[in-house]
């Protein structure tokens, strides 16, 4: 099977290696060691302490010697570095950018030249996929069994975009009243995109491929994180032959994304992050009308009906919650079960959480690695610490694996005995922890499902198709997935609540990027 197919399908076979996995059509599928042999090459080649950065779709040289260290989450020692990214070189992108817009080419293309562009971008991309898919690993601790997905989920996107870069996108007549009307679909401007470091490039994707398929110039800020791997995009980038201005990567922290979402040049943020920063990021684009996409948090609900099968299910859950170490939006980590088979469904999947490899993220043996971050160890810690004081039990893992005293780790863990109201059951943890709550019958589990400020992705297990599809339509999420969990790239991505605003991916996350006038002929 591909790697198209496992992320068509289900996404947590792109989140966990399949040992029976190979390459197919040029396509790496997880699990495969050759990416781990030629990125390690690949990264040899080349330098883990950058000193260029992208302004204005040029790469040039950094204008000051202060660095961001990136630490590795596996040895906690320095691996690289990166420029830090200056006020003044913020400004030369942003008025690159605007110049780009106001005066440049690249708004007033037709669509097909901006699709080309973004198909170079892609070709670009794909001959460094390798070196991409090991930096990621390096600087997140993501295993290098499965890094090369999120490098198939950029490439995905970009092409999807490219197609979607002709004239009826952007362009319809119509008739009204005996007159004859045209709507356009405009770009909205300048953009600014804030990326998580979670999935640093394939969530830069989302915002890229719109914003340029649009015709609007992007500034980009990368998480400081997770620099690295950005890098590489914006080497492609330059590669890309893009006009001036139109893309700038400035990777920095969160002063750094504060001071460009204040700025006058722009008209229209993106951001993938924490609810609380979104809703402040919400409230200084108010103040200037500034168009915003918000993709925020999660506390994904899953349904497991009175007729599921466990045998089917317990594995595909235990991935949903736990891939990538739980440190995904999307991930389902509240795990509602029937009273009448809470013992089984336990069993099968504390059996499957046990199982999993947690250790050296180079080695392709692995199924989790460390957290990214010490500062996301130490939340998770003090979320395990508060899940035991509100009574719930830990029925597998609660604190560092043992023999690992290197590295920010943390046990899958499962907690069970949780009540709806808990905090665990209510915050975002963003690591391997699973909360199992309780339910009698379908109306209850919809209302515990619902009982939360989050509304991004859900899931329902049931072998009645009818009965799935009414549990699906009371749900209050932006994604619902029936028996299974998965994501496709070029469809529209985003959620209820406060889980943010507006859609990223297909037609909608294009949509997001364009103003809309009407242009009517009297007669």
């Amino acid at each position: 099977m591909t790697l198209r197919s496992f992320i068509n399908i289900t996404m947590f076979r792109v989140f966990f290696k399949d040992a029976h996995s190979t390459t197919n059509g040029g396509m790496v599928t997880t699990g495969d060691p050759t990416v781990y042999r030629n990125g390690t090459a690949a990264v040899e080649a080349a330098s883990l302490h950058r000193a260029e950065l992208l302004i204005g779709s040029q790469l040039t040289p950094a204008r000051s010697d202060e660095r961001i260290e990136v630490i590795s989450p596996y040895s906690e020692e320095v691996i690289g570095s990166i420029p830090r990214v200056t006020r003044s070189e913020a400004d030369l992108a942003l008025r690159a950018a605007r110049a780009a817009f106001d005066d440049g080419p690249w708004p007033r293309m037709a669509p097909v030249e901006r699709g080309r562009a973004l198909i170079r971008l892609a070709d670009a991309l794909a001959e460094r996929k390798d070196e991409s898919a090991l930096l990621y690993t390096l600087e997140t601790g993501v295993p290098i069994s499965t890094s090369p997905a999120l490098g198939f989920v950029t490439d995905t996107i970009l092409r999807a975009y490219a197609e979607m870069a002709t004239d009826e996108h952007f362009t319809e007549q119509r008739r009204w009243l005996g007159s004859e009307v045209t709507v356009r679909q405009e770009p909205v401007g300048v953009a600014l995109g804030i990326s998580p470091w979670n999935a640093p490039v394939a969530g830069i994707s989302f915002m890229i491929a719109p914003a340029l398929t649009a015709g609007c110039p992007i500034v980009l800020k990368p998480a400081s994180e997770a620099p690295l791997s950005t890098q590489v995009l914006a080497e492609a980038v330059a590669a890309a032959d893009l006009p001036p201005g139109v893309v700038s990567i400035l990777p920095g922290d969160g002063d750094l994304g504060a001071y460009l979402v204040e700025r006058p040049e722009v008209d229209k943020i993106a951001f993938t992050g924490s609810t609380a920063v979104g809703t402040s990021i919400m409230a200084s684009a108010a103040q200037r009308m500034v168009r915003v996409t918000l993709e925020l948090g999660g506390k994904g609900p899953a349904i497991v009906c009175d007729d599921a099968d466990l045998d089917a299910l317990a594995g595909t859950l235990v991935r949903a919650g736990m891939g990538n170490s739980g440190q995904v939006c999307s991930a389902q980590t509240r795990i509602l079960v029937p009273r009448s088979r809470h013992d089984e469904f336990l069993d099968r999947i504390v059996a499957e959480a046990a199982a999993l490899t947690v250790g050296d993220p180079m080695d392709p043996a692995t199924d989790l690695g460390p957290l990214t971050m010490k500062r996301q160890r130490d939340r998770i810690e003090d979320y395990l610490r508060i899940g035991r004081e509100e009574g719930a039990r830990v029925a597998l893992g609660g604190s560092r694996p043992k023999g690992l005293d290197r590295g920010w780790f943390i046990e899958p863990t499962i907690f069970d005995g949780v009540e709806p109201g808990m905090r665990i059951a209510q915050e975002e943890i963003f690591g391997p922890v699973l909360c199992v709550l309780s339910y009698e019958d379908d109306d209850e589990a919809v209302k515990i499902a619902n009982d939360s400020t989050y509304g991004l992705v859900g899931s329902v297990f049931t072998t009645d198709s009818e009965r799935a599809e009414r549990i699906a339509s009371q749900m209050r999420v932006g994604q619902v997935h029936i028996n299974g969990y998965g994501t496709c790239p070029g469809q529209p991505f985003g959620g209820f609540k406060r889980s943010g605003i507006g859609r990223k991916g297909g037609p909608e996350g294009l949509a997001a990027y364009l103003e809309t006038k009407v242009v009517q002929r009297h007669r």
